[in-house]
């Protein structure tokens, strides 16, 4: 009986005794892979940190080379051979003809009426007023006008001269042809005888030119004109200069004026067109006459204002006194009958002062220049056509 009652203890105690070791080798086990985990970590840490010391070097060196770039490209952009050149670009010396040709500046027209200095070859062509000012409107189809001249069949355009008019842009190109298309044939081989005209853009034949500004709005009064001196063709929009042909191949005879699709929503209109005679280079007329007669100097209506179209002219005259040191002027202003005496001579006066202001502006010294007005008292030509007072509404530039 004992010897069973010592069997069962000792199974007992076995019992016990296999979880303990058990657990001690679980637990030695656990304490292992602890040891592993925290080696396996610090590797890892070790690993990172170099990485992020690597990583630190190469925005280091990256942070240098940008520098070194921005300085490299510092010293090309200010070093003495990469310097933008500087650029002197002569975009508008428009002059215009001093002896008026034709004139239109439609005082007098009724409204609704054809313009009466002109003649219709197609379509259909109005007096109108925009804006309070009387105008051609161009209207229904394609519309074209040819100034009313008893010599229109004849080539009535000198070997030099100059065309100008204020065009209020369609969406559509607006053509200027140089010969009566009524009255006259272009004689010319290649048929390149018109400039097309927009807003911000004017071509002739092969020749095109933008203006530099392409944020222009489409609808907009320009200022056209166009120059030609002996087979040599320029054409302009506003103060620009946008062609500039060597030589043509037909010799230019007369006027058309045609817009493209004209209908309601898209008028045309016209205003203050005039055709001149020019010739002689003002350092010649100084030396011929004593004086320069510039018919291409404009004011607003009755004011004292000048318009932009007058700065050719005037950085002409400004050349000249420029390299001629020895040169001063008297500014006259003169007026067309128009008016009553005291009106003109008050006219004449203020606006010979802001040539004068003008003209200072430009870097003249002013002990070179003085002003004086003559009103109506004057005339060079009849007051009783639109071309004759257009050559008495001039400025004179007398030497003294």
């Amino acid at each position: 009986m004992k010897k069973l009652i010592s069997l069962a203890l000792l199974a007992f105690f076995l019992q016990l005794s296999i979880p303990s070791e058990a657990q001690i080798l679980k637990k030695l086990k656990n304490k292992v892979e602890r040891k592993v985990d925290q080696k396996i970590d610090k590797t890892i840490d070790k690993g990172l940190e170099k990485k992020e010391d690597k990583d630190e070097e190469m925005e280091t060196d990256t942070e240098n080379s940008e520098d070194l770039s921005k300085k490299n490209q510092k010293m090309k952009t200010t070093g003495p051979t990469s310097q933008i050149p500087a650029l002197n670009w002569a975009k508008y010396d428009f002059v215009p003809g001093d002896k008026i040709i034709f004139e239109d500046n439609l005082l007098g027209e009724e409204n609704g009426e054809f313009p009466s200095r002109w003649d219709l070859m197609r379509g259909n062509v109005e007096i109108a007023e925009l804006d309070g000012e009387p105008v051609i409107m161009f209207h229904d189809g394609a519309p074209t006008i040819v100034p009313y001249m008893k010599n229109a069949k004849e080539d009535y355009l000198p070997d030099v001269f100059t065309i100008e008019f204020d065009l209020y842009c369609g969406t559509d190109n607006f053509a200027l042809y140089l010969f009566d298309r009524k009255n006259q044939k272009s004689g010319s081989p290649t048929g390149y005888t018109y400039f097309n005209i927009k807003y911000n853009r004017m071509e002739m034949g092969r020749s095109s030119s933008r203006l530099p500004d392409d944020k222009l709005g489409k609808r907009r009064w320009i200022h056209v004109a166009i120059a030609y001196t002996n087979g040599k063709l320029k054409g302009y929009i506003d103060e620009t200069r946008l062609i500039n042909i060597p030589r043509i191949d037909f010799d230019p005879k007369g006027l058309s004026l045609h817009s493209y699709h004209a209908r309601n929503d898209n008028l045309y209109y016209i205003k203050n067109i005039r055709i001149a005679e020019g010739g002689v280079k003002y350092y010649d007329r100084v030396l011929q006459d004593g004086k320069i007669i510039a018919n291409g100097i404009r004011f607003d209506v009755n004011k004292a204002t000048l318009r932009p179209e007058s700065m050719g002219v005037i950085n002409e005259i400004a050349e000249l006194m420029n390299q001629h040191p020895d040169i001063n002027f008297s500014v006259e202003g003169h007026t067309d009958s128009d008016g009553d005496d005291v009106s003109n001579q008050t006219l004449s006066e203020n606006r010979a002062q802001t040539v004068v202001e003008t003209l200072i502006e430009t870097g003249i010294t002013q002990s070179r220049l003085s002003s004086k007005g003559w009103g109506e008292s004057k005339p060079v030509d009849t007051n009783n056509t639109p071309e004759g007072k257009a050559n008495n509404r001039r400025v004179e530039f007398i030497k003294i």
